[in-house]
């Protein structure tokens, strides 16, 4: 038996509501504008039901302290660093502005790993959203926890001198993600991780060359990506995995492939190193 078999199944319930102001501040955030009806482009749903815990409660890289919530649904796993690495996503309705939300969380698994740099536990929370009563979106998400960085270590190795061709893709997005963008993402989501925001922090204590871009945020930008070639709200499933992480300041390209039955998108550095895969149907 494992000693975290007893949280499996536990449970969080948050709400919400679909407000105008959210909706504007996030399609603003995005160089978006609004759609010609009452819904809001899919992606949002990452700046619902967002974590509220007290600043008292935050820990040194400004995630909650585990340790310190014995009633928290979240188990108190001591590995201190943790990031979003995956998520599949049905998008089942679209969300429509004024709704009223509910998403209910469950945690399906948890599972320790030996990985190359030290141990490792992925824990796998399932997600159902619903607007009004009605199923809007189900989503299985993996975070992973992992020790800290040595201390001392050097900050990451800056791109090679490779580059990404775009020419095999159907479409292709050059960005490049300012300290402006990471700060209102963070807004948004209620994400107060120093990774984001706290340079040196993010340099000196967990070893990135620079401020490090959300999970979410470039796979809110594949998604974007794709909305621009299919319209919005088109997808019926979005399935992503980090692969490595892209820095503020530096080129980030955005590129998709295939037709409705199966979409492949991918995040890349400008050296052509593997930010985020991604998969699509719509």
């Amino acid at each position: 038996m494992s000693e975290w078999d007893a949280w499996i199944g536990r449970e969080d319930i948050r709400r919400d509501r679909v407000s105008n102001e959210l909706a504007t501040r996030w399609l603003a955030t995005l160089d978006r504008e609004a759609a010609a009806d009452s819904t809001v482009p899919q992606g949002l749903h990452w700046c619902l039901c967002t974590p509220d815990a007290p600043t008292a409660t935050l820990g040194s890289d400004g995630h909650p302290r585990r340790a310190d919530s014995p009633e928290s649904w979240m188990p108190p796993i001591p590995l201190p660093r943790r990031m979003w690495a995956a998520s599949k996503v049905e998008f089942l309705a679209p969300l429509a502005l004024g709704a009223d939300i509910e998403r209910r969380s469950a945690i399906r698994s948890i599972t320790a790993k030996q990985g190359a740099s030290g141990p490792l536990v992925f824990v796998e929370i399932d997600h159902e959203t619903r607007a009004e009563g009605t199923l809007t979106a189900r989503e299985t998400q993996s975070i992973v926890f992992r020790d800290a960085a040595p201390a001392g270590a050097p900050p990451s190795p800056p791109p090679d001198e490779g580059h990404f061709d775009p020419s095999a893709w159907d479409a292709h997005r050059l960005l490049i993600p300012d300290e402006a963008l990471l700060f209102r993402y963070s807004a948004l989501t209620f994400n107060s991780h120093r990774i984001h925001y706290d340079l040196p922090y993010a340099m000196q204590e967990e070893g990135y060359r620079g401020l490090v871009v959300h999970g979410p945020l470039t796979a809110t930008l594949l998604l974007d990506l794709a909305q621009r070639q299919f319209g919005d709200n088109a997808l019926t499933s979005f399935a992503f995995r980090g692969l490595s992480p892209a820095i503020c300041g530096e080129a980030l390209h955005l590129a998709l492939r295939g037709d409705c039955d199966s979409v492949e998108l991918r995040a890349y550095s400008a050296d052509g190193r593997s930010i985020m895969s991604a998969t699509a149907t719509a």
